[in-house]
This record gives C-alpha cells, sequence and structure tokens, in this order.
C-alpha cells in the first residue's frame, strides 16, 4: 500500500517549529485519509499521555491522539523515564484498536519507527532506526517509542507513546542517560508537523491491523541504523549477545552474526548498544 499523498503549505526556510501547541481544530483540519477518523485532545500539561490513554481504554470507541505540551512523568520501555521539557519535546500519544490478539502485535514498533522516519524524511531529516524502538539522527537518539496494550473482547487497545526532541537545552541534555539529538530548524510549524506525523502513522497502524509486519520489514532493514557493525545486547545491564546486526527477520527479530552462528532476538527488555560504547 501506498502512503497516502497529501499537500503542504509552504514556508519560508528560515521558518522553525513554533513551540505553542494547535488547537485540536487546527490539527483535525490537516488530517487526512485514516487520521480523519482520529479524534485529537490537547492539554497542556499532564503526568503521562500513555497512562491517560490506557485508563481509558474501556471507554473509547474511536482512536484518539493526546498530545501533552509537558509531560511530567513520561515513561520509557521497563519503565524508564523519558525526560522532556516544556518547548523542547514534542510528546504525545496514539490510542488505535487492532482486531488482531496481543501476540500479534509483536513488531508493531518497527512499523511506528517507519512510520516515523518516512514522515520526517519528507522534511529532508534523514533518520535511521535503533531496533526495536528509538529514532536516531546522526546516531543520537532522537526519539523514542512505547507502546502499552490494553485487551478488549474484540481486539486489542494499543497506545503507541511518542517523544520527540525539537531542542537540547543543557539542563535537559544533562538528565538524558545516552547521547541524544534534535531536530535540526524545519520549514513548519508544530502543527504542521504534528499532522505530517499523524497521516504518516494512522495508515501505517491500519496496514499493520490487516497484514502485521510483513509489509514494514524491507522498508525497516533500509533504515536499520546498525546494519553490518558489531553490537552488544544487554539485559539488566549485563552483556548478553554480542554479535555483528543484520537486520530483522520476517517476524520483527533482530539478526545477529555471532561466532557460535546466527540468532534471532525477541525485544522483551534487551537493549541494543554499538560495541566499544
Amino acid at each position: 500500500m501506498d502512503r497516502p499523498w497529501f499537500r503542504r503549505r509552504r514556508h519560508p526556510a528560515t521558518m522553525r517549529c513554533m513551540t505553542s501547541l494547535p488547537s485540536p481544530q487546527q490539527l483535525s483540519a490537516q488530517a487526512t485519509g485514516a487520521a480523519r477518523q482520529v479524534t485529537i485532545e490537547i492539554v497542556a500539561e499532564t503526568g503521562s499521555t500513555n497512562a491517560d490513554l490506557l485508563a481509558r481504554t474501556a471507554s473509547l470507541t474511536a482512536p484518539v491522539l493526546l498530545v501533552a505540551g509537558t509531560q511530567t512523568a513520561g515513561r520509557g520501555r521497563a519503565g524508564r523515564a523519558w525526560h522532556s521539557a516544556a518547548g523542547a519535546s514534542l510528546t504525545f500519544s496514539l490510542a488505535w484498536k487492532f482486531k488482531r490478539t496481543l501476540p500479534q502485535l509483536v513488531g508493531l514498533p518497527l512499523a511506528v519507527g517507519v512510520a516515523i522516519a518516512e514522515a520526517l524524511r519528507d522534511y529532508g531529516v534523514e533518520v535511521r532506526l535503533k531496533w526495536p524502538n528509538d529514532v536516531l539522527l546522526d546516531g543520537r537518539k532522537l526519539a523514542g517509542i512505547l507502546i502499552e496494550a490494553a485487551v478488549a473482547p474484540d481486539g486489542v487497545w494499543a497506545v503507541i507513546g511518542i517523544g520527540i526532541n525539537l531542542a537540547l537545552p543543557q539542563a535537559l541534555a544533562e538528565r538524558m542517560d545516552n547521547p541524544a539529538a534534535a531536530l535540526p530548524p524545519l520549514p513548519v510549524t508544530q502543527t504542521e508537523l504534528l499532522a505530517a506525523l499523524l497521516n504518516s502513522l494512522a495508515p501505517v497502524l491500519s496496514e499493520f491491523d490487516v497484514a502485521g509486519i510483513a509489509p514494514f520489514i524491507e522498508r525497516w532493514n533500509a533504515l536499520h541504523a546498525w546494519r553490518g557493525e558489531p553490537v552488544v545486547v544487554l539485559d539488566q545491564g549485563q552483556a548478553r549477545q554480542r554479535g555483528i546486526a543484520i537486520g530483522v527477520d520476517d517476524a520483527g527479530r533482530l539478526l545477529l552474526d555471532t561466532a557460535a552462528g546466527q540468532v534471532a532476538l525477541l525485544s522483551g527488555d534487551v537493549s541494543l548498544r554499538r560495541a566499544g560504547a
């Protein structure tokens, strides 16, 4: 399935992403295709957009995008903190109902990563993807993805949390455990950036619900940040596996060439690092 094309208004190249949040009406007006079914909510501050939407899944009847100006208790994988600052981060969660079972959502972070990368590429930002859920710019973490799920009688609600660094003030950078990157100046407003991300995510999620991870394997591997590089797989801080990163297989597992042969890894709570980093 081809990604839907949509027209963007041109701006002078010197315009940067604005820090003011859009209204739901402004963002809805730029939604296209599958994104038009999404209810949009904007809040100035909350603890965690993922936690907020997870608490509401039993009453949701349609996809919901919740955008927060500031998150005071943002989360990453395995309960790690997601550090953000007002005006320096774009933080939002998208609740989307899948007809698939929970085990059939394996690989969803890879598809979401592809959607983010392809949206940013349209603005000339060439990012790469780190298995299983990070978006890198120049080798540093630009964005993170956290997916949490709630099982419903007729499917599964996935709450897809995304945080993107718009800027890196020193106080924020010092709180981060790993080297981070921020988006370069873009010729769009924050409203247009959010709309582009939503318009990229919605059709990807619709396609994933029908076909699973298969349509995204080749696209993910083309964006693989560390293809052919030596890496270390960490589990609870301990090195569990070393090898050369190849890519992901048809099930979304990371393939490594090791001294003992090729192995395939599921994400779980493992972390991936360059060897020697």
